[in-house]
């Protein structure tokens, strides 16, 4: 036990170290990975995993204004509001009022002193011994403040200061402003004050005022709270000034990570991080420098946050302008983890016939009332579930991975059988009784369609994109995508070489001939059953080649039909889809086109972009054997990974490392597998209202994004063709599936990046 806490004290990266020493046979073999897996290895270790539970405490606005915070020794909570006092026994979630309505109202703090819970409020201070309440008479109201150490306690408020030392209750007589917000006690016995003038000393009957800006950031000070090294956390309007021996030691701003100027509470975690409580969060600071940012209905009922307890067990309580927050922790390793995903995959994140997928909720962020729906992208997203099942299988041989991976095949080959043809496949199928879609039926007026044309020439008005199968079980949506075709080959691939059985790959030859066939038949456009190309469904020469209206596909388009071509050239050893191959790079440039894919026009540049090229450049580096061609790749490949410096995609970082050989970006893959929210979730984040970050228009010139990427834990729910520094996102009225965290753990495991300890 103490082994494993040392563990998690020094970190993940030093795991592998301390696992050398542990372990003297097997010194020699682990001293050689060392050497062959420098920053390339990860024993998985136990880590701490946060989770949030959020409480409202009653109906009214007033009830759930949350000022003041305490966990008792008993893990009791009590909570001081703008509508009263009130008390959520241990393992209960319901909040009970302390005081009679005739008291009820405004409250403002909760302390406890010993085994006695002192209350104020705007008609006094209350104690609370063995249940029993009293109010204390001598002491004028309101009380705002309270603190206390030993057997000391101040009770403060507009109208004075009280102490006690465990006896009765005595006005003391400082000259302060009136303005109290924040107090505490050092190990002296010394009162420090907040107010709205500056920073108090008080002691020997005297005040001592700290106000100018070489002491503090501003003088609006409405929190104290000692931290590490005996230092002084004074939050302030601005930020936080640590100070020490009564002097400045340095201020915490924006530019630090403080993410809103309105800091409201500082506050000492029982390891020694400090939490600042903002208007837009609360962000925790920890010994060695680093910090971290918790905001968001994720994390928090509301962003408001003007108080925070802990517990025993070291979970936060969080007091915000809206309820309760507790940010819990629980260990966990990444098997753990990986675990738990899985298990909500299969409870509520597939439908029939095997179709991976978010789904709806009733009411936003409650996963208790949902229902499942359809996505465009059904193909490509079942596409990324069949990937992962494959490293799952390739990994562990386990026959449910496979069997699983089968099923999610058979779907994305019937996508293909339900229309009816064989060389078109569906979006997405939904059974018949199915009241809503997606993009339903429509019929489109002249002036629609004259509005569709003048913004994109290119639009195609599809009326009837739903369609009764041949047995009128099911719906099938039509116009299907390139994005689709890419989800689809990269399937397909990943299943052929890592999971797929004789009979599987025979299947896999057959479904991918047909594909292609249609293509090759059509001048490399996907034709819908109503003869015409689907409106993203363009590969031709003729258009990426001679319509300039095609030119931003010009680059991507090319690259993906010359991987297509090629995936099916090597399954099937069909000679005909290798000359066609070569054809297009010999006589329509198509190898020419494809070396400005990282050299596009800021204005056609479009993050989901660089996820497709992952999704295929495993393809083309395994299956090239011209060296000049292959070299050709593997240099596309370097620029593609040159424009991530961030490794902020965990699917291109390890699609590189399985196409080229090269892992890299493993910490930061390692980092967000740790990092990522059990809720699944997809919360809105908006990162515009951080005071923190810079708005930007990088890298992708027709977003909003910030200058800095977001963790995973305050990422909106991941789906890798998303822009990972996008300002805004999320939904909360639905909940994605987590193959987003389950893919890259699986194709990790596979890369032997992540080692089970």
């Amino acid at each position: 036990m103490k082994f494993k806490n040392l563990l998690k004290r020094v970190g993940f990266w030093v795991g592998l170290f301390l696992l050398l020493i542990n372990s003297v046979s097997c010194q020699k073999e682990y001293r050689e990975k060392e050497a062959i897996f420098t920053d390339s290895l990860y024993f998985d270790t136990p880590f701490i995993q946060e989770f949030h539970e959020a409480f409202k405490i009653g109906e009214s606005e007033a009830d759930n204004e949350v000022r003041s915070i305490l966990v008792d020794d008993n893990s009791n909570v009590w909570i001081a509001t703008a509508g009263g006092i009130f008390r959520k026994n241990a393992g209960s979630r319901n909040w009970i009022p302390v005081t009679e309505d005739k008291n009820r109202g405004p409250a403002y703090a909760v302390a406890k002193n010993n085994g006695t819970v002192l209350l104020g409020t705007w008609n006094g201070l209350y104690e609370i011994q063995n249940n029993k309440l009293n109010k204390v008479e001598n002491v004028k109201a309101p009380i705002s403040v309270i603190c206390s150490s030993g057997n000391e306690s101040y009770a403060l408020g507009p109208m004075g200061i009280w102490y006690s030392n465990g006896d009765q209750w005595q006005k003391q007589e400082y000259n302060i402003a009136r303005s109290v917000r924040g107090a505490i006690i050092n190990k002296n016995g010394d009162l420090y004050v907040a107010t709205d003038a500056g920073l108090y000393l008080c002691n020997d009957g005297k005040a001592r005022l700290f106000q100018d800006t070489n002491e503090l950031m501003s003088c609006y000070v409405n929190s104290v709270a000692f931290g590490p090294a005996n230092n002084l956390w004074a939050g302030v309007m601005g930020g936080v000034s640590v100070r020490n021996n009564n002097k400045l030691v340095k201020n915490l701003k924006t530019d630090n990570g403080i993410p809103s100027i309105f800091v409201n509470c500082v506050r000492l975690s029982p390891d020694s991080v400090m939490w600042v409580g903002t208007d837009v969060g609360v962000v925790r600071y920890a010994k060695d420098g680093s910090h971290s940012l918790r905001f968001s209905r994720r994390w928090l009922i509301d962003n408001k946050v003007n108080d925070v307890a802990f517990d025993k067990d070291g979970n936060a309580w969080v007091a915000t302008a809206g309820g309760v927050s507790t940010i819990r922790q629980k260990e966990m390793t990444l098997a753990d983890k990986q675990q738990d995903y899985y298990e909500q995959l299969m409870r509520r994140h597939i439908r029939e016939p095997w179709i991976c997928c978010n789904v709806r909720l009733e009411i936003p962020g409650d996963t208790s009332l949902w229902f499942k729906t359809d996505d465009d992208n059904d193909g490509e997203y079942t596409g990324g579930y069949l990937a992962m099942e494959s490293f799952r299988y390739a990994v562990t041989k386990d026959k449910d991975a496979l069997e699983k991976a089968r099923k999610a095949f058979d779907f994305l080959r019937y996508l293909r059988e339900v229309t009816g043809t064989e060389t078109i496949f569906a979006r997405t199928i939904v059974p018949t009784d199915w009241a809503e879609v997606h993009d339903p039926n429509r019929i489109y007026t002249n002036r629609q369609l004259a509005e569709a044309l003048v913004n994109d020439p290119r639009y195609k008005p599809v009326e009837k994109r739903w369609r009764l199968s041949e047995d009128k079980k099911w719906l099938w949506k039509g116009d299907t995508s390139s994005d689709e075709m890419c989800g689809h080959m990269m399937s397909y691939f990943f299943f052929y070489e890592y999971a797929a059985q004789e009979e599987d790959k025979k299947a896999v030859r057959e479904h991918v001939s047909n594909i292609i066939d249609g293509l090759i038949k059509n001048d490399y456009n996907l034709v819908d059953v109503d003869g015409k190309h689907t409106r993203w469904g363009v590969w031709s020469p003729d258009k990426l080649n001679d319509d300039p209206d095609w030119s931003s596909e010009k680059a991507l388009n090319s690259f993906e039909l010359l991987a297509f071509l090629k995936f099916a050239a090597h399954i099937t050893g069909n000679e005909k889809y290798d000359n066609e191959y070569k054809r297009l790079i010999e006589n329509e440039g198509y190898l020419e086109n494809a070396s400005m894919l990282n050299k596009k026009n800021p204005a056609w540049q479009i993050y989901f972009d660089l996820t497709m090229e992952g999704y295929l450049f495993p393809i083309l580096l395994k299956y090239e054997k011209d060296p000049e061609l292959k070299k050709f790749y593997q240099n596309l490949a370097e620029e593609w990974m040159a424009k991530q410096p961030a490794g902020e995609n965990l699917i291109n970082n390890l699609t590189y490392a399985l196409a080229t050989g090269n892992k890299v970006n493993v910490k930061q893959t390692i980092e967000f597998l740790i990092d990522a929210p059990l809720d699944l979730v997809d919360w809105r984040i908006d990162h515009t209202i951080r005071e923190d970050v810079t708005v930007v228009r990088y890298p992708i010139l027709e977003e909003v994004q910030i200058a800095e990427l977001p963790p995973a834990s305050i990422r909106a729910t991941v789906r890798w063709d998303k822009n990972p520094w996008a300002a805004v996102q999320g939904n909360s009225t639905q909940e994605r599936e987590p193959v987003f965290w389950l893919w890259p753990y699986w194709m990790a495991r596979y890369l032997e990046i992540i080692q089970s300890s």
